[in-house]
């Protein structure tokens, strides 16, 4: 048990004041102590996994932080039906999101690879529903193991149950607890390591990647050759955490992309990049029954696409279609380069990439968000439309 220690040590920005006390669990019987114990003494708490996706303001934290470190990969027993290699997996919170994927990478588990070089922690994961390259999270989500605040053990919450959305869940939304662990649903790539020689993946669903790759949209490639060419994409942006690097002193991409409506979509200028979501709702997805012909990877993305399905049986009309934006494209449209800062300031725009917002050394909180709310100003000036951060904010507002 350790107290004022800032988060300037504990978070990827280097910034924020000092936390009051400091607790760490390794175990999950630990997590669990700790968490009833701090909840039974009233204390001000918050959870703490890797810190990449946290901006505490200067001064600091006055509460518990309780530093969520458990460890913990086990493969569970599938009972049938179930499609055909599957693989389930129980992974505890405190693991390091990106030496799980390396994990599943190296057994040619394929279904988060596209999501290599994400900092954080596995707990922290389904919070942000966390996706990048054509592959979400909650593709391959299942369930978490909950601790809701106040109560004395977790319990099990199925992936439907999260609210999950855009870089958002209900545990992000305001229910209060932490994740104790997650379980997910990958696809074991046996049956073409036996018959090629090599681990092929789920296919390609993002053209960037496609075109670092050098293959076409749907095409399926060797896992690791993904993870390859993402880690590539990734710090070519400045987004994978390297100590030589100074622009990956930041919280990854500090600001979502909009989600608008197809009429404020058509405001902006021709060649803004935008992608359709279709209606508010998605359609319901009716899967028929396997056969024969299928094969094991059809069943897998079968069984897939009906986890992320909803059902939107109702009577209401047909909601307007939805447009998602580029942050990237609406902030550089709004003047602000790459490298940007503010007179005087220690916070800057990446000089790799606008969407994150970095500590070019000894910044404080302040100086992030006054560089944060700078960007805002000036893309809501020139478009109407208001970012709004990724990080989660402790005691500091934009």
């Amino acid at each position: 048990m350790t107290s004022d220690i800032p988060f300037s040590e504990l978070t990827t920005l280097k910034v924020g004041g000092p936390a009051g006390e400091l607790v760490t669990a390794t175990t999950q019987r630990d997590l669990v102590d700790l968490a009833v114990e701090v909840w039974t003494n009233g204390d001000p708490w918050l959870a703490l996994g890797g810190g990449s996706n946290l901006l505490v303001g200067d001064e600091g934290f006055d509460g518990t932080v309780i530093r969520v470190a458990t460890k913990g990969i086990e493969i569970l027993p599938v009972e049938p039906p179930h499609p055909a290699h599957r693989v389930r997996l129980r992974v505890q919170a405190g693991e390091t999101w990106d030496d799980l994927v390396a994990w599943a990478v190296e057994r040619g588990y394929s279904g988060f690879e596209a999501l290599s070089g994400i900092p954080g922690s596995v707990g922290a994961a389904p919070v942000q529903n966390i996706g990048a390259y054509g592959q979400e999270l909650e593709a391959t989500l299942i369930a978490i193991e909950f601790l809701d605040e106040g109560a004395d053990a977790p319990r099990r919450m199925t992936a439907d149950e999260l609210g999950l959305g855009y870089r958002t869940s209900v545990l992000k939304r305001g229910l209060r607890g932490i994740v104790v662990s997650v379980e997910f649903d990958l696809y074991d790539t046996d049956l073409e390591r036996a018959v090629l020689g090599e681990a092929l993946g789920l296919p390609i669903a993002y053209a960037q990647l496609a075109d670092a790759l050098h293959v076409n949209l749907g095409d399926r490639v060797s896992i690791s050759l993904v993870r390859e060419s993402v880690l590539g994409l990734r710090a070519s942006k400045g987004m994978v955490l390297d100590a030589a690097d100074p622009d990956s002193v930041s919280a990854g991409s500090f600001f979502t992309n909009p989600i608008v409506s197809e009429r404020v979509a058509r405001t902006l200028p021709g060649d803004a990049p935008r992608w359709y979501l279709g209606e508010e709702t998605a359609d319901e997805v009716t899967l028929l029954a396997g056969g024969v012909d299928d094969s094991p990877l059809d069943q897998f993305l079968a069984h897939q696409a009906s986890i992320a399905a909803v059902d939107t049986s109702t009577d209401a009309p047909p909601a307007s279609p939805l447009v998602k934006l580029s942050a990237a494209w609406l902030i550089e449209r709004a003047g602000i380069r790459r490298g940007f800062a503010l007179p005087g300031s220690r916070a800057a725009v990446s000089s790799k990439h606008t969407l994150a917002l970095t500590n070019r050394g000894g910044a404080s909180a302040e100086e992030i968000a006054q560089l944060a709310r700078f960007v805002q100003s000036r893309v809501q000036a020139e478009f109407g439309i208001v970012l709004h951060p990724e990080p989660v904010l402790v005691g500091i507002e934009l």
